[in-house]
C-alpha cells in the first residue's frame, strides 16, 4: 500500500530509517544528528503534510498489506513546479530485505500515474549515482530516459558524487493543465 504520512506512522518511519540506514546511507546526503529521535519523525511528518497541502511536495510511505503499521519504504516527489515547467523530482528508498521483489516498481508505477493524471505534471526527473546500477535499471524499466550526466552533483557519503540525470514525460499532458494550481 501507499499512504500519505500520518502521525501514527512516526515510530514505524523511525524504525524503518534506523534498520535500513546502514544499507541506504551510501546513497543519501548527510542526515541531521537527531534523525533517530521520534520527535524528528513527528516533525518530518508535519512538514510532509504541510508541503503536500501547499502542492510543493508529496511523500508516500510504502506499507505491506499484511502489516499496514510497518513502513518498508518511501517515495518522494519534491520541488513540484506548476506553470510552463510542470515538473518535479523523484526520490525513493526501500528496506534492503524488500529489494528485488518488484515492490518498488509497482509503487513507482502507481505513484507516477498519480502525479501525471491527478497532479497533472508534464515531467518527473530522477537522478542516480552511476554505481547504483539497480536504480538505473529500475528507472529505465519505468521509461525514464537519460538526459545527461552531472559531475559532483550532490554531497553524499562524505564527498561530492556524480549523478546520471533522467526524466520521464507525460505523453497525455494537456495544455489546459497549465492553469491548474
Amino acid at each position: 500500500m501507499l499512504a500519505l504520512p500520518r502521525q501514527t506512522d512516526a515510530e514505524a518511519a523511525r524504525d524503518f530509517h534506523v534498520k535500513s540506514w546502514p544499507h541506504l546511507q551510501r546513497w543519501f546526503p548527510p542526515v541531521p544528528a537527531d534523525v533517530d529521535a521520534l520527535s524528528y519523525w513527528q516533525d518530518h511528518i508535519n512538514k510532509a503534510q504541510d508541503a503536500y497541502a501547499q502542492g510543493i511536495a508529496l511523500r508516500l510511505w510504502m506499507l505491506p498489506n499484511a502489516a499496514p503499521d510497518k513502513v518498508i519504504g518511501s517515495i518522494g516527489f519534491s520541488q513540484i513546479f506548476r506553470g510552463p515547467f510542470c515538473n518535479c523530482v523523484l526520490g525513493y528508498q526501500i528496506a534492503p530485505e524488500y529489494e528485488g521483489q518488484g515492490l518498488m516498481r509497482e509503487a513507482l508505477e502507481a505513484s507516477i500515474r498519480y502525479m501525471f493524471i491527478e497532479q497533472k505534471l508534464h515531467r518527473i526527473a530522477a537522478n542516480y549515482r552511476p554505481e547504483n546500477a539497480r536504480s538505473g535499471r529500475l528507472l529505465s524499466r519505468l521509461g525514464f530516459r537519460i538526459d545527461g550526466f552531472a559531475k559532483n552533483y550532490l554531497f553524499i557519503d562524505g564527498d561530492w558524487r556524480d549523478h546520471v540525470l533522467t526524466s520521464l514525460t507525460n505523453d497525455a499532458f494537456s495544455p489546459e493543465w497549465l492553469s491548474v494550481k
